[in-house]
């Protein structure tokens, strides 16, 4: 899907009126920076939209809808005012319907939405379908009076470096979806590790900042963080979420501050210890660590939390792999990147090639980490005729492209699945098998087929291409689909050894 606008704002007009005569609106100078900050990050222009025009109740013009059909993303500035406006509503309304229609609200791994929260709004008055992420919070609050700042330059040159830091995360992680949708553009990482995710513990209110510099550090670094997700209310809710990322994760990393946290509905203990628990019992499964903080000096008054950083300390599955650190926020950062950095090494001395029985037909079959499960059904069909080498889905992006492109060099056919990845991440694929030579292939040119399978969405199932087999399987593997590209992989590998 190609889009004509990078993200549109969608906001609250009464979120852009000056405070004094003639002061250009928060939302005006959030749009000028976003779209400035998003263009230097890609490498080249950027096209944030806005409607700077006040509207009262018409009814929405039909470009406003073209417009919110053909952008990549949209930003919803929520406020107590934009949960009362009627327009801001139904932007989100039909760019949700819009991408639904068009394919998902999700590329790959990146939502298309993104929440920023200008002053906060309980979660319960958030619109439905803003709930499931994760905000960009544009608002301190003060530790001893609970009054809330927005971060604006009128708040002093501290609000006003917050405002860039907070915009600045924004910007890299809609840098992110869009180079996903257009591979031409520039990396946002310095360096990149992508496919490695790290789940960093949601913390208390005291600990926001400190967590959100963990955070900014590991996603510069191309590290994936979990949760990506608001966390439910609910104590089972929570523990099935956090047990699904912890899944995926190869390391945890909590914050304990001087505040007790929320207990979940149902819960008997805070989210942090929760979290702690739950990464404590994944780490006991193995290929799996731990890093605890305390901030040093941490003066303490609630008597609830005065327990919990006991039971930290006095944790008895503190084993291998796990760390208790009480220092600054500057030893963490250094513990961190050490710790991450021996697992790259590790894991770059594991990677191995291709192992297949030699003489054997070498079917490369390729699938987004989404579709690994039900990818064993086409690979336990189709072993019965080729030897099948799977893709590496986790682990260090350089083995992943080395192991990709080893066996592009030598399989005999290529099947591509189809599923949950996006045609930007297709088009990729059947670009690289283009490329095989390059990678020093000397055989002739692969098979290549592509099978269509579930979720069935319009594009997926409009999709036709001379460079490969289209297959059709949105009702499931269906041996009878496959025979004739099996059948005439076999008969060129046994045509050509004859």
């Amino acid at each position: 899907m190609s889009y004509e606008g990078d993200a549109f704002i969608s906001y609250a007009h009464l979120d852009n009126k000056g405070l004094s005569e003639g002061q250009k609106g928060w939302v005006a100078n959030f749009q000028r920076a976003l779209e400035t900050r998003v263009a230097q990050l890609v490498g080249r222009e950027a096209q944030v939209w806005w409607d700077p025009e006040l509207r009262g109740n018409e009814d929405f013009s039909d470009t406003l809808v073209d417009r919110l059909r053909s952008v990549a993303s949209l930003v919803s500035i929520l406020s107590p005012a934009y949960v009362h406006s009627r327009w801001g509503l139904r932007e989100l309304a039909e760019f949700c319907k819009a991408a639904e229609q068009s394919g998902s609200l999700q590329i790959s791994d990146k939502a298309r939405l993104f929440k920023v929260l200008k002053t906060p709004v309980p979660l319960e008055q958030h619109p439905p379908e803003l709930r499931p992420y994760l905000g960009y919070e544009f608002f301190k609050v003060d530790p001893e009076t609970g009054r809330v700042r927005e971060l604006s330059e009128m708040f002093g040159d501290g609000a006003q470096r917050d405002f860039w830091m907070k915009l600045d995360d924004l910007a890299h992680d809609i840098a992110g979806l869009l180079t996903l949708i257009h591979p031409d553009y520039a990396a946002p990482s310095a360096q990149s590790e992508s496919g490695v995710a790290i789940f960093l513990a949601e913390t208390t209110s005291d600990l926001r900042a400190e967590r959100d510099a963990v955070k900014r550090g590991l996603q510069q670094h191309g590290y994936t963080v979990l949760p990506a997700r608001t966390l439910p209310t609910a104590a089972s809710e929570v523990s099935a979420m956090v047990r699904e990322d912890l899944a995926s994760c190869r390391m945890s990393i909590h914050l304990f501050g001087k505040t007790y946290g929320l207990v979940p509905e149902g819960a008997e203990t805070s989210l942090p210890e929760m979290q702690n628990d739950l990464a404590a019992e994944r780490a006991a499964a193995g290929s799996f660590s731990r890093l605890l903080w305390i901030p040093r000096g941490l003066s303490v008054g609630d008597d609830r939390q005065r327990m919990v950083l006991q039971d930290v300390r006095m944790d008895q599955r503190v084993h291998v792999g796990t760390d208790l650190l009480e220092g600054t926020l500057e030893d963490l950062q250094t513990t961190i990147t050490s710790r991450l950095a021996a697992a790259l090494e590790a894991s770059r001395a594991s990677a191995t090639a291709p192992v297949v029985k030699p003489g054997a037909t070498l079917l490369y079959l390729i699938y987004d980490q989404r579709d690994a499960q039900a990818a064993t059904v086409w690979a336990d069909l189709l072993f019965n005729d080729f030897e099948i080498v799977h893709p590496i889905v986790d682990g260090d992006e350089k083995d992943i492209r080395e192991f990709h492109e080893e066996s592009l060099r030598t399989c005999d056919g290529v099947l591509v699945l189809f599923g949950a990845a996006n045609d930007a991440w297709l088009r990729r694929k059947l670009t690289d098998i283009q490329k095989s030579p390059g990678y020093g292939r000397t055989k002739a040119p692969p098979d290549v087929g592509i099978c269509l399978i579930p979720p069935h969405t319009p594009t997926k199932a409009s999709f036709k291409t001379h460079y490969a087999t289209v297959i059709p399987q949105f009702e499931g593997c269906a041996p009878e689909s496959l025979a004739p590209f099996v059948a005439a992989l076999k008969a060129k590998v046994g045509g050509s050894s004859a």
